[in-house]
């Protein structure tokens, strides 16, 4: 593993760092936020999955989130999206290839070789976060933004023994019947629409549900409302009567400035479930 650069933060450090990945067969690179908190010992970790076009960098830079996390003494990991590089296949479209990696593992090719976003965040990188930094892989959370949001609530749901609660930002919240999900899915997994189904929050919190916290946030004036399609998932939130909040914030769009103004809401939320 390389590190790319530290900083002091709020009492902390972010890190940004590099190290091969076996899943993606690239390095892959992912920031890191410790609280000053984890030089005592391990801390929590809130995961930050970013969208479409973005990298490590975006969430880092623009959510605001280290303040909040350091108030908290939790962790925050902000990993890439895709794999990237020379010889990684990629796509002209921006919803597509590198930087759209929609935290599937992809089956077909040319994607298959590379894009195994599923494994890299559920499996290989917490083992590496775990095995050198303080953190306690036993207290983890999710969140994430748009396409990240889908992956947010996706894992959450796949694997909810690993996580004690998730939120997101605007998530695309029922792929299987939008363009951002169909095109994708086809190409990263194939034409069967049932493989499509473990990625998609809205059939999932119809089928199985999350057994703790759930927050979204989802602006009146987004943008890509019709892409994202929440009405699926709070149909599906109060068909199942999930125990959660879907918050419709008046006259915010899809961008960061959405993000930062609730994400001390969704760290608060967080901390509760990772320190109860």
């Amino acid at each position: 593993m390389k590190m790319v650069s530290e900083n002091k933060c709020f009492g902390g450090v972010q890190g940004v760092y590099s190290a091969p990945s076996a899943a993606c067969g690239v390095d892959m690179t992912f920031g890191l936020f410790l609280p000053q908190e984890a030089e005592d010992g391990p801390v929590p970790l809130l995961w930050f999955l970013a969208g479409l076009t973005c990298t490590h960098e975006n969430a880092m830079t623009k959510a605001g989130a280290q303040v909040w996390a350091a108030e908290q003494g939790i962790g925050l990991v902000f990993p890439d999206t895709s794999p990237r590089g020379e010889g990684v296949p990629n796509d002209e479209a921006y919803d597509l290839g590198q930087g759209a990696g929609f935290y599937v593992n992809a089956t077909r090719d040319p994607w298959a070789k590379n894009f195994q976003m599923w494994d890299y965040i559920s499996d290989e990188l917490p083992k590496l976060l775990a095995a050198n930094f303080a953190i306690d892989a036993e207290r983890q959370a999710l969140t994430g933004h748009s396409m990240g949001g889908h992956g947010a609530l996706t894992l959450a749901m796949n694997f909810p023994e690993r996580y004690r609660s998730v939120s997101a930002f605007a998530p695309i919240a029922n792929p299987t019947e939008s363009d951002w999900g169909i095109k994708q899915l086809s190409a990263y997994i194939g034409e069967n629409k049932s493989d499509w189904s473990a990625h998609d929050a809205s059939l999932l919190m119809r089928e199985r549900g999350f057994d703790g916290p759930v927050l979204i946030d989802q602006g009146t004036e987004d943008q890509f409302w019709d892409l994202l399609r929440p009405e699926a998932l709070a149909s599906a939130m109060v068909d199942r009567r999930q125990d959660g909040q879907f918050r419709l914030q008046e006259g915010y769009d899809h961008s960061y400035f959405m993000i930062s103004s609730f994400i001390e809401d969704h760290i608060t939320m967080h901390a509760e479930a990772l320190y109860s």
